[in-house]
Formats: C-alpha cells, sequence, structure tokens
C-alpha cells in the first residue's frame, strides 16, 4: 500500500477498461478522473493539475494517445505520463519514450505491475516538486547574502541589489527598525566591485556633532584635549571599499552641511587641520524615518537627501511579508541548534500558526529574539503553543491582517495570496493547506497551476 495520494488522468475510450484501472489505483489512495479522448482529456488537463496521466496509445478517435502525450508536456511538463498499447504497437510505445513518455505497458494489463509503474511514477514526480519546492526555499532564504525570505518585498529588494550594487550609485536603504538594513547594506557591498575592500559600518543616532564630526573624518594631534596622536575618520578607513552609515536621519543639520560636501567632492579635512584628504568610497546610508517629511520639515536637508538617494532600497515590514516568517523561524531554529551543539528543535503547527499571526512591531529582530527565548525554554524537542510568550499569544491579530490594504484589491490576488501564503506556512505541505484553506486537495492542485505556483 503506498502512502501516496496523487493525481490521475486515466484517458481511454474503453469505459470497462479505464474502470479496472482505476478502482485498482484508488485502493491505494489515488484520485483518479476517467475521460475517453483527446478532446476531454484536453479540458481536465487546461483546468486541472495531475501527477500521473495514464493514457491508451489507439483510440477509436483520429487523434491518439501520442496527442495526449503531447498536449500534456506542453501544459503540464511536471505530469508523468504512461501510455498502454496492445503488443503489436511496441514501436509506437518506443517512440513515445522519446516524445517524452515516462514509461509504457503492454495490453492486457497485469494490475499488480501496473499499479507499481504508477505509484513509481507518481514517487518520481512528488520527490521531484518537493526537491524543487525545497532549493527553492533554500535558494530563497540563504541564496543571497544570507537574506531570508521569499515574500514579493524581498524578491524586490534582491534584484534591486542586484541591479544597484555593480555601480557606484549611494543608496539609501528605508524599513523600520528591525527589518535587516544593515543586512541588505552588506549585501550591496558584497555584490560589488568593491567586495574584496573594506565595508565599513557606522552609526549616526546618539552621537553628538563633535563626536560625530571626529569618527567621520577624524583629528591630527592637538585639535582638541586629549588628541595625542592622528587619527583618521571612517570616510579615510573605508577608503576603496564601501561605507555604511545607519540612522542618517538622526545627523545634525550642521554635519549634514559637512557630510555634503564631503559626498560631492570625495575630500575630507581633519579636525585641526586645513588641508583635504582624498578618499573613494562607495556610500550606502539607512534610515527608518521619514527623509521626505523631514525635509518638508527642515530637519533634513534637501540637498542631501537627493544626494544619497541614487537608489532605495525599501524593506517591508514583517507584518507585510508574512510567508517568511516560517522561512526565519526554521533559520533561527538551525542557529540555535548549531550554537547549542544540539538537535534541531521543531515548533508545533499552532505555535507557527500564532507566530505567522502576530504583527511584530520589532520585526525580524524581535521574532529571532523570541524563537532563540523559546528553544532555550523549550521542554522537549517541540516548541508547542504554550511557550508561545503570552504578549504574543494572546494578541488579537488573527483576523487583522493588514485589513485595509485588502481594499480594492481582485478577489482571484486574494485567493493567490492565501494559497501562496498558507503554503508557505506549512513548509508546501499540500494536505495541511488544504485543510486551512477549507478545499479539497484536487480543488488544491488545480488553483496551484491555475495561479503558475510551485
Amino acid at each position: 500500500m503506498t502512502d501516496l495520494h496523487a493525481q490521475i488522468l486515466i484517458v481511454d475510450d474503453e469505459p470497462d477498461h479505464a474502470e479496472v484501472m482505476a478502482e485498482s489505483l484508488r485502493r491505494q489512495g489515488h484520485v483518479c478522473t476517467i475521460v475517453d479522448g483527446f478532446e476531454s482529456a484536453r479540458d481536465e488537463l487546461t483546468m486541472g493539475s495531475f501527477d500521473v496521466v495514464v493514457t491508451d496509445m489507439v483510440m477509436e478517435e483520429e487523434r491518439s494517445g501520442l496527442e495526449v502525450l503531447e498536449f500534456t508536456k506542453a501544459h503540464q511538463d511536471d505530469a508523468a505520463t504512461i501510455v498502454v498499447t496492445a503488443h503489436g504497437d511496441i514501436p509506437t510505445a518506443k517512440s513515445a519514450l522519446q516524445g517524452g513518455a515516462y514509461d509504457f505497458i503492454e495490453k492486457p494489463l497485469d494490475l499488480d505491475v501496473f499499479r507499481n509503474l504508477v505509484n513509481r511514477a507518481a514517487e518520481t514526480v512528488m520527490l521531484r516538486q518537493q526537491n524543487e519546492s525545497l532549493q527553492g526555499q533554500v535558494d530563497s532564504a540563504f541564496g543571497f547574502e544570507g537574506i531570508i525570505g521569499d515574500s514579493p518585498g524581498i524578491r524586490k529588494v534582491i534584484e534591486l541589489i542586484r541591479q544597484v550594487a555593480p555601480s557606484n550609485l549611494p543608496v539609501l536603504i528605508t524599513g523600520e527598525s528591525g527589518t535587516g538594513k544593515e543586512l541588505v547594506a552588506a549585501a550591496v557591498h558584497k555584490q560589488s566591485k568593491r567586495a574584496k575592500k573594506k565595508y565599513v559600518a557606522f552609526n549616526c543616532a546618539g552621537q553628538s556633532e563633535s563626536l560625530l564630526e571626529d569618527q567621520l573624518f577624524g583629528h591630527v594631534r592637538g585639535a582638541f584635549t586629549g588628541a595625542d596622536r592622528d587619527r583618521e575618520g571612517v570616510f579615510e578607513y573605508a577608503n576603496g571599499g564601501t561605507l555604511f552609515l545607519d540612522e542618517i536621519g538622526d545627523m545634525p543639520l550642521t554635519m549634514q552641511a559637512k557630510l555634503l560636501r564631503v559626498l560631492e567632492t570625495g575630500d575630507v579635512v581633519r579636525l585641526g587641520q586645513n588641508s583635504d584628504r582624498s578618499t573613494d568610497v562607495r556610500f550606502v546610508s539607512a534610515t527608518n524615518q521619514d527623509l521626505k517629511a523631514r525635509c518638508e520639515s527642515g530637519e533634513f536637508r534637501e540637498d542631501l537627501y537627493f544626494r544619497i538617494n541614487g537608489a532605495e532600497l525599501n524593506i517591508p515590514p514583517l507584518r507585510q511579508r508574512r510567508e517568511d516568517i516560517p522561512l526565519l523561524v526554521n533559520h533561527a531554529l538551525g542557529r540555535y541548534a548549531a550554537d547549542m551543539d544540539c538537535a534541531r528543535p521543531t515548533m508545533s503547527e499552532p505555535a507557527m500558526l500564532r507566530l505567522v499571526a502576530y504583527d511584530w512591531p520589532g520585526n525580524v529582530r524581535e521574532l529571532l529574539n523570541v524563537v532563540q527565548r523559546m528553544a532555550v525554554m523549550m521542554n522537549g524537542d517541540t516548541i508547542e503553543i504554550s511557550q508561545v510568550p503570552d504578549e504574543i499569544r494572546s494578541s488579537e491579530t488573527d483576523d487583522s491582517y493588514e485589513v485595509g490594504s485588502l481594499a480594492g484589491i481582485g478577489l482571484d490576488k486574494l485567493e493567490k495570496e492565501a494559497i501562496r501564503q498558507t503554503l508557505a506556512m506549512t513548509g508546501g505541505n499540500r494536505e495541511q493547506t488544504s485543510n486551512l484553506l477549507g478545499i479539497g486537495e484536487r480543488t488544491l492542485y488545480r488553483k496551484l497551476k491555475e495561479y503558475g505556483i510551485k
């Protein structure tokens, strides 16, 4: 008895023969659809989604099983096709193999051989689908400079990084605190032509004006009390590489003017010195503030804003990319296991759903901290819903996923997004996905094909 529950299309113009094949497969848990010729098969292959197609080679219609094979290959290339043939049609059956069929079987059928052949075909298809799904998750989650996520927002950020990194355009990274702006800045450097040079990160927040100027531009001996030796600033230290200034929106206005001059000329003047020192850096900055609004209020120089915003990379908050949460959770659990040299913990489905439902005001930083805390405090090897922190477990966000943002969105887009996010939440498990969405597995398969979701 197989554990597979494959969707199988049987194309045969002999009803009794088709029913015998279907019944032998249904006993093993497969879902079978029977049609009597090419026209009906074409409709099913257009509207539905199948793992295996079993077609008779010769039927009364002018169009043969080879045309079913060709249509399947053109419209459902992931499906495996098995051709049923009479003994005298072996050469034609072999040509079907050359045309992409999985295998062929001769009449009269040995049902045990037939079932085993279909099971092997279904296993091959499903294993390939699982590998593609896992590889897609690995590539998305860990394949690009450690940036974790496969949501449209994160894919857009990665695409923009690839576009702007090879140039010398200044990059402004925007987003709420905890979204991963530092990681994106490092990715820009690693993907740039300066990747083998220095990458220097400096946070402008909480710095007095005098200390900030010293940190950025450096000083010479005797510039102020305690300056007993020359010291280069971060611009000189990063020369030839990339300089990342975080929280640039917190910089005082007078320092903004000095920074603008350096960005325009490339020359820095150390405190206590009159002569310039030439520098060459790729400038990347980040802020969690609305710089346009700060320009309008006079708190940020508009000319500096235009100077640093050669290309803007906006990182969406975690509540707008909930489908990335399972990937982030699994990453955090894997990191915990590596740090503690222990088996990787698992997250129960109720606990995962609770984490997905929460709004995460602290974004990715908060999520990773919470997951690590739960892993430390868990009993056994599974994190249960009872171990989710009270403030997250009791929050009332289950039915309020950015409700206002849904207005005006077509129902087909909402349905597609619901399916995609639920698949991500369940790690690609179609049975769990269909149960959570309240639809049958066959309907889910058809929707996956209809929307082009893998």
